[in-house]
């Protein structure tokens, strides 16, 4: 049975709009002032707000904005018997979802009760997908090396807390694994993981991507828009490639990190947010630094905890175990039967030089499971993976006394 809280000074408003709503099947609490509806929200879970502008101890817009930090999720609507078009106006900038005046229309106030209850709903059906969808993207660190391990004790002791993460490391390396891995372990991955490529965004557009923009706010602002950390909101915003991030971007995150709230383009409201921050980058942000083209306050913010991915080339005793893994998914998305590999073949892998990282190591081998016979031999590494992969009579040399 949904829930509604009423929040209102007048008794008789209270108890008009309770007799009404219960003959509708809802389940229906009281507040008589702001201080007394925020307690109520804080134990327990509403599916609507109906909220008076003016209440005592705490006025309607104070209690708003108290109610979206307490539970942004939930929809507020607005009721007043003194209220003009602009407090109208004001209102749903805050964040209201509606505003009705008093007396209200009985009609009006059902449908929008039932519409706010449609967005309700769909809120928490779109974060259901966002987890089902997270957990599905989460795939397994593979290796034992050393250095792999030594990443899942480091992720092990991390994710439970609030640290700031920078993940460092050449591209195809598994830095966005990493991320994954460390908002799968954290009290958080019950909210979305929010990705955002930096590198990919023009640098015009990335302050609009992440912290949102409101209608009008440029040229092509044809509606509002809600940014990368709202989305996150709870939960984990994984930035990678932050090293190629505008300084103008890097001043706003630096402020969002400092005060947990943002500002969208365009707009004057601060908008709180909870959201903990993974970076990424292939880059050296310390010579960067050096070269005025990244902030050191921002550094020292992002860098709490710093997880270094090594190369492939720094991990050659995980290939064996990369590669049956990846035969198997391949296999598995082909819906054909799992390939074996020779030993031979495992071992010319390992004598490559894999200046892609994991990244080239899968397409290699799926190159391979579509090119090769029933079991792949070195052989077929040979003729398929060393002409593109090696450098001239490097490994070659090598594969032939494999062979």
């Amino acid at each position: 049975m949904a829930k509604i809280l009423i929040a209102d000074d007048e008794q008789s408003i209270r108890r008009t709009l309770r007799e009404i709503l219960e003959f509708e099947k809802y389940q229906v609490d009281e507040a008589g002032d702001g201080l007394e509806c925020l307690a109520k929200i804080k134990q327990e879970n509403y599916d609507v707000v109906i909220l008076d502008i003016k209440m005592p101890k705490m006025d309607g817009m104070e209690t708003l904005e108290k109610i979206q930090s307490l539970a942004p999720d939930v929809p507020v609507v607005m009721i007043s018997g003194h209220a003009s078009i602009d407090t109208a106006v004001e209102a749903v900038k805050k964040g209201a979802f509606d505003f009705i005046s008093k007396p209200p229309d009985l009609n009006r106030m059902l449908i929008t009760i039932r519409n706010a209850m449609d967005k309700s709903s769909l809120i928490v059906e779109t974060k259901a997908l966002q987890r089902k969808v997270g957990k599905i993207k989460t795939q397994d660190m593979i290796g034992h090396s050393e250095s792999i391990q030594q990443i899942q004790d480091t992720i092990e002791r991390v994710a439970p807390t609030d640290a700031r993460i920078l993940i460092t490391g050449e591209n195809g390396t598994g830095k966005e694994l990493v991320a994954r891995w460390a908002h799968a372990k954290s009290p958080r991955n019950t909210h979305p993981l929010i990705e955002v490529n930096c590198a990919a965004i023009p640098s015009e557009l990335i302050e609009s991507e992440l912290f949102g923009h409101e209608k009008g706010a440029f040229t092509s602002a044809i509606k509002q828009r809600i940014g990368k950390f709202e989305q996150a909101n709870g939960g984990t915003l994984f930035l990678d490639e932050i090293g190629d991030m505008s300084l103008s971007a890097q001043a706003k995150v630096l402020r969002a990190l400092q005060e947990n709230r943002i500002t969208r383009v365009g707009g004057d409201k601060e908008i709180p947010v909870d959201v903990r921050v993974i970076a990424a980058t292939n880059k050296d942000l310390r010579k960067m630094i050096q070269e005025g083209k990244f902030r050191e306050d921002l550094y020292h913010r992002l860098a709490v905890i710093i997880i270094h991915v090594p190369s492939l080339n720094d991990r050659l005793d995980d290939i064996p175990e990369l590669v049956e893994h990846f035969i198997e998914q391949i296999c598995g998305e082909y819906g054909i039967a799992t390939k074996a590999i020779d030993t031979e073949a495992l071992a010319a892998l390992q004598q490559i030089t894999w200046t892609g990282n994991i990244r080239e190591l899968r397409n290699v081998v799926e190159r391979l499971i579509i090119l090769s016979g029933k079991s792949i031999s070195a052989e077929d590494v040979q003729r398929y993976v060393v002409p593109s992969s090696a450098q001239p009579g490097k490994v070659v040399d090598k594969l032939e006394t494999i062979g």
